[in-house]
Formats: structure tokens, sequence, C-alpha cells
């Protein structure tokens, strides 16, 4: 605040969402991995399944369908991110002062609900885990 208790204005130039720019980048590239991952457990989880019919990989592969959808939501939130902070560079370059800060802040909000779905997913990743130590538990008789 200025000694007049009024908020100074801020101005933002084309650099400031540059630095977002990379960690969209590495956070796609994360969420991507996770992606991958996923697929892959669910083609084997499928193969086992097919195979026993077990209830354990039942409930892996719904918890898979669960985590899916919470990974296709952060992707979708991080792109739409790195699409309002080009969308804001580009304003800030047309000299909409006021239209930059305005994409800029959508564009913070949107990688905010990204890392919050992460936060969410990766919870819902340690049920998973949870699920095959109990089976595991129950062939053994015992706790692991």
């Amino acid at each position: 605040m200025t000694p007049s208790g009024k908020v100074p204005a801020v101005e933002i130039t084309l650099a400031t969402p540059a630095l977002l720019f990379p960690a969209i980048s590495l956070l796609m590239l994360a969420y991507t991995n996770r992606f991958l991952g996923l697929a892959s457990l669910i083609r084997n989880l499928h193969v086992n399944y097919e195979k026993s019919k077990d209830r354990a990989v039942a409930r892996q592969i719904q918890n898979l369908r669960k985590r899916l959808g919470f990974i296709r939501r952060m992707q979708t939130f991080g792109v739409l991110s790195l699409f309002a902070c080009v969308a804001c560079m580009f304003t800030l370059f047309a000299g909409q002062q006021t239209a930059g800060k305005a994409l800029f802040g959508v564009s913070l909000l949107l990688l905010m609900s990204s890392l919050a779905l992460s936060v969410a997913e990766i919870h819902i990743s340690t049920e998973a885990l949870k699920i095959q130590l109990s089976a595991m538990e129950n062939e053994t008789g015992s706790e692991l």
C-alpha cells in the first residue's frame, strides 16, 4: 500500500506470463508420463483380469478409470492455462494492459486448478496401492 492507503497499480510486461511457459510445459510432460504409465498398467491389468476374473483387479481397474478422468481434467486445465498465457502475451503486445492482467489472472487460476486436481489424483493413486497391498495380504494371510 502507498502512504495514501491505495494499492499501487501493477504493470506486467511480456516477460511476466512468459515465466509460466517452462513450468506449464514441465507440468504437461509430467501429466503425459502419468497418463502413459496408467495406460500401460490398464493394459496389463486387463490381461490379468481376463485370465483370473480377480475382484481385486476389477477394483484396481475402477480406480484407474477414476484416475484417468482426473488426468484428463488436469491436462485440460494445463492446456487452457497455457492458452490463457499466450492470449495474455498477445493482449500485452497489443498494449491492452487491463485485458492482459485479467488473462494472466485466469491463467494462474487454471494452473492452480490443474495442480489441485493433481493432488487429488495422487490421493486416488495411493488408494490403488492400498488395494494391491490388501490383495497381497489376503494371499499371504498376514500383514505386509
